[in-house]
Order: C-alpha cells, then structure tokens, then sequence
C-alpha cells in the first residue's frame, strides 16, 4: 500500500526522501564542525581541571614554607588534661613546665529550700551584686518560674537562675554568679535579700557586723585621713571590710585676682628701708592654674609594723557606692599582721573623696545574712607554676607566658607537667596533602599524554565511573612537550637534593620514607607502574624522621640559602614555581584556554554558515523537485488526453 500514489498526499517520485538523500551529503562539512567544537570544548574542559589540579598542588606545596606553614604550630601536652589543660600560639617557645592547681576559680552558686508549687515570688525591686557590678530590675510579682526567666534575661552573662527538682513534687530556686574569683562575691540586696530568706537561700547572720563609722568622712584635695580599727573578735581569714564611696569632681579654682593698688604711704607704714621702697615694682604675674591630677588608688590599710597594703582603686561616682574587701585576700601573705587603721590619701588636686558606714561583716553573711545552701563560694584560682605561687580570678589564663594558655579544671596535689612542642600531627598531615595532590597531578598527566590503557589501570582507587572519563581523556594531549616537559621536571623535583643546614646528612625525600619505591623498599624487578612517577609514603619512617629532624624537614621543603629572608630552595619551593608559569594569570594554560576558545568561535561561524548554506540549498532542491514532479504530471495529463481523443476518433 506504501506504494499507491494519491495525488496531492504523497509524492510520486518521494521527492522528500530525495532531497533528504541529498543533504545528507551536503551536511558532512557542518556535522565535522560541530564535532570539532565538541572536541576543542571537552579539550578546554581537560585544561581547566589539569589548572585546578596544579592550583591545588601550588597551594599545598607553599602551604609548607610560607609565613602560615605547620612547622611553626605548637601544641599543649598535659600530662593529666582533667586538671590542668593549655593551648598554644605559634609565638609559644617549646619548653616543659610543672604546674600544681592547688585550687580552682568559682563563683557564688546558691540553692534554696524545696519549694511548694504554690511559692510566690513578692513584687518589689531586685538588685544582686557581683564585685563593682550591679544588677537591678522590678518584677510584678509572680510564679518562681516568671522570676527565673526575667532573672536570666536582665542577667545577661553576669548571673542567671533556674529551677531543679531536688525532691518529687516540690523544686528549689538555683541562682548562681558567672562570674568567678574572691573578689566577684554575689549580694542580694532590697527584696532580693527578702526572697532569699523566704526561701531558704539566705539565712540571717545576726551579730556578726560590726560598724567603725557611720558618719561621712570627706577628705579634701591632697589631704589624708586615718580610720583607726581593730578586728578584735573577728577573724583575717573571715572577715569582710565594707564600706560607701562616693567622690566630687571640683573645679580648678586657682586664684586669678590682681593685687591691690600700690600704696607709697602703705610701704612706708610698714617700715620699707629705702633700698626697697627705691627699686622697681614687677608687675603682678597671675598664678598658672595647677596641673590635674587623677589618682583612683586613696585606699590603704596599715599594719602595727607602719607598713600598708594598697585596697583596689576606687570608682568615680557622685553617688555613694558600696565597695566589699575579704581581709584574706587583700592581705594575702600578710594575713598575720595586725591592721591598725584605714588610710584615706587623697592624692587628687581636684576631687574631694567621702567614705561613711565602715563596718566588719562576717564573710558567711555579708550584708546581714549569709547563704544557707551554697553550692560553692566565690574563690580566685591558685596553682604553682615552678614553685611560684600564682593567683587569677579565672580558671583561664593567659597572662603568664608568651603564647601559652592554661586553664585549671580540677584541683590536685599531683605535679602536672605542660609540654609545648611543635604541632607534627599537623606537619604530617600537610605532608601527606602534599604528596596526594603531587600523584593526582601525576595520574592527570600520564592519562592525557600517555596513549595506553595501563595507566588507567593501574589507579585501582578509582571508582567505575572516574575510570570511564579518563579513559575519553587517553591520549588527547600525547602530542603536547610542554605537558612532558613538566611531568619530568615533577619527577626530577621529587628525586633531587635539597639543602638543609640544620642537618646536612638530610638532603632527599626518600630519607624521611617518601619516594617511588619506598614500600617495596627497592626491590628487584619491572614494574611499570613505579617509572609512572608516582609517590609513596612509609608512614614509620616519616614519624621517625619529624620526631628527631623537624627543622631540617622544614628546610628540605622550603629554605633560605642566601638569607635574604625568602625562601629560594627546596621541594614545596620548587614545586610551586614549576605550577606558577602554568595556573597564573595570563599563563601557560590560561593562553591555551584562549587559543581553544578562538578556535570554537571560528567553528561556530562555520557551523552557522554552513547552516545558512544547508537551508538555500534544501529549499532550492524542494522548488526543483516540485517543478520537475509538476512538468511531470502535467505532461502525464497531455498523454491522457490524447489518448482519450484518440479513443474518441476511433468510435466514429
């Protein structure tokens, strides 16, 4: 049926098939350029991942030398980490400390009673206390839960509370300081002070206060001032030292009046010798004003012996502030010397400095009560570093040597030993960066300019997948020196000599277990694969080597040998200018990527010309072809009618 010719529904010749036979031909050309735009793309891809291999290589080899390199990381060993722990810069000098922690930095933590469900919290303003900071807020009153959650955001990181369940059915109020050290104690004040005795967090310490001076006490500029005082019944190992501040800024009130006129009869009064009352009067010179002086330090407490320790400075405030001093830590090893007063000196030249309600307060109960519940008291940090006893507020401490930082965890009789040493761990791990991106490089170079199905074969790490898009990539660059080139100067760069003046018998990579043959360690035969230029690691060795040779390593990946303080010499040195002519910019593959791209731009003009051309010459065979079926049918239809005129004729 295929073959029945309806006209004006198929074409007697099949003329579309015809033209369709035709073009076919006429198409090679274009399809060869496509193709070709195909290869030169998938040839600029193969360039641009052969960059970002070198790049990545570039960037691990000068990793090793430059300012950042892992050969000056220094880390922290403790012998007993749960106790004392510490980290390091890489300023920190190797050496090995003993330390004891003889006690920790806490903070005031207290705990109420259990408390009913139905326990309400009064209305009222809450003010806590920690050292020289103050916290106060208003609350409505409410549920011990609506308290906490105003407590912790009015808190900040200064205090916070929350809610435990010590027994079933009733939970107890947990505020705790965050803030350690003996000097940062937390005082409840106001109704602060009441909820904590309604609750059973505070309990009231009676008796133990004891008032020196209740009145104000205000000593002018440069003036001095002695509170005479004896602890009598309270102990220096317990006893707190309280008291109000407040300063007054005065202006500076130098006179600036002139002297009265001159007054002859004045002088001769006071009976001028004529010498005198003869010589010349200088002119009158107002007085300069006197220079400021600041000086917060006007506290100091004073021993039977005459000597004085200093109290911390005070702060400046108009208003009266209360300030809270343990005698057994401003006295620390003078704690057995007798105080005999408080000495105010003001040393300012324009501030007055008031002091009023001085009193002893137990340390247990400072402003008149005294936790009753404390999960654990505001104390500084103590531990021994040599011998040399040293006291922080904080457990974390990094004022003590260059680049080191310590940090107590537990206290402990044991010496604890603190090791500072070079980082290896990370020295290892960049060293083995390095030699992976070197091999993945070298794996690259020989699948591109290599033509043979073994070296695809040999990289058994690789997955199905990755050893289908080498195997498009065999060959491609076989013809290309400078790829070539550079693989052997890889090989050459891994095999050579490297000066290092810090161990002159260490001068090859295969001396710290890295080389070609390293894990058959040279043994007899032909394998291929090892002349591929690939690198392998005897981990053993390499440990071996960065635990006696670390600054030689160093210097067999990057060194200065003309000290000019730049690195000139050495495998990662070598490694990275061998990459640089190829992955910068405007370099090796970044020009290869421009002719690639100029040859697509001029395939891809051909390809639409021709495809121009293709269209024209389809539409002109179509119009030939339907001319020629036209003649065709129009001459089929002459032949018709003669026939049947002709039929016509032989009737009659």
């Amino acid at each position: 049926m295929s073959d029945i010719y309806v006209p004006g529904l198929k074409s007697r010749f099949d003329t579309e098939k015809l033209v369709e036979g035709l073009m076919k031909v006429e198409r090679i050309p274009k399809e060869r350029s496509e193709k070709q735009v195909e290869h030169l793309q998938a040839e600029k891809t193969y360039w641009q991942d052969l960059s970002r291999r070198m790049s990545t290589l570039r960037d691990s080899a000068r990793f090793l030398y430059s300012f950042q390199n892992p050969f000056n990381e220094r880390i922290v060993n403790s012998s007993d980490p749960s106790v004392l722990s510490g980290i390091s810069t890489r300023e920190a000098v190797d050496q090995e400390l003993s330390f004891t922690v003889k006690q920790v930095a806490q903070s005031d933590r207290f705990l109420s009673d259990p408390l009913e469900d139905a326990f309400t919290v009064d209305e009222g303003t809450y003010t806590f206390s920690i050292g020289q900071e103050s916290i106060s807020f208003s609350f409505r009153g409410g549920s011990v839960r609506e308290f906490t959650e105003i407590l912790n955001r009015r808190g900040r990181d200064k205090i916070g509370g929350s809610l435990i369940a010590v027994q079933p059915g009733k939970k107890s109020l947990f505020i705790e300081s965050r803030i350690t050290g003996a000097e940062n104690s937390l005082i409840f004040s106001e109704t602060a002070e009441t909820l904590g005795l309604r609750s059973g967090m505070l309990e009231s310490a009676e008796g133990v206060a004891k008032s020196l001076r209740e009145e104000v006490l205000t000593v002018e500029p440069g003036g001095t001032a002695f509170i005479p005082f004896n602890l009598g019944q309270f102990s220096a190992q317990t006893a707190v030292l309280q008291f109000e501040i407040a300063t007054k800024v005065l202006e500076n009130r130098v006179s600036s009046e002139e002297p009265a006129e001159f007054s002859p009869e004045a002088v001769a009064e006071e009976g001028s010798d004529e010498t005198s009352s003869a010589g010349a009067i200088p002119s009158w010179t107002p007085l300069e004003p006197v220079a400021q002086v600041d000086a917060m330090q006007v506290l100091y407490l004073t021993y039977s012996d005459g000597t004085n320790s200093a109290l911390p400075p005070i702060v400046d405030s108009s208003d009266f502030n209360t300030y809270h001093y343990r005698f057994s830590d401003v006295l620390g090893d003078k704690i057995d010397k007798t105080i005999v007063s408080l000495e105010i000196v003001n040393q300012n030249t324009h501030r007055e400095v008031s002091i009023r309600n001085l009193q002893f307060i137990d340390s247990e109960g400072e402003g008149g009560s005294k936790p009753r519940n404390p999960v654990s008291l505001a104390q500084d940090a103590v531990i021994t570093m040599e011998g040399i006893e040293i006291t922080r507020p904080t457990n974390k401490i990094d004022d003590l040597i260059p680049g080191l930082t310590i940090t107590a965890r537990n206290p402990s009789d044991k010496p604890i030993q603190l090791k500072v040493e070079p980082d290896r761990a990370a020295v290892k791990d960049a060293i083995i960066a390095l030699v992976g991106n070197y091999n993945r490089l070298m794996a690259d170079l020989n699948v591109l300019t290599r033509n043979d199905e073994r070296v695809i074969q040999e990289l058994s790490y690789l997955s199905e997948e990755e050893q289908a898009d080498l195997r498009k990539r065999l060959g491609v660059f076989s013809g290309d020196s400078i790829l070539t080139q550079f693989k052997a100067s890889l090989q050459r760069a891994a095999a050579a000599t490297y000066p290092t003046l810090a161990n002159r018998d260490l001068a090859l990579l295969a001396q710290i277990g890295i080389g070609t043959d390293i894990r058959r360690g040279g043994s007899s035969g032909y394998d291929p694969a090892r002349l591929r230029g690939y690198l392998e690691i005897n981990e053993k060795v390499l440990d071996e080597a960065l635990q006696t040779n670390l600054p030689a390593i160093a210097q067999l990946f990057g060194s200065d040998t003309n000290e000019d303080f730049i690195v000139d010499a050495g495998l990662a040195y070598t490694l990275e200018t061998l990459a640089k002519p190829f992955v910068e910019i405007g370099g090796i593959i970044a020009l290869k990527s421009g002719t690639i791209d100029s040859q697509i731009n001029q395939e891809q003009r051909r390809v639409e010309t021709l495809e121009r051309q293709l269209a024209l010459k389809e539409a002109s065979l179509k119009n030939q072809y339907g001319q020629m079926e036209g003649a065709y049918n129009r001459m089929e239809r002459m032949s018709s009618s003669l026939d049947q005129f002709s039929q016509q004729g032989n009737s009659k």
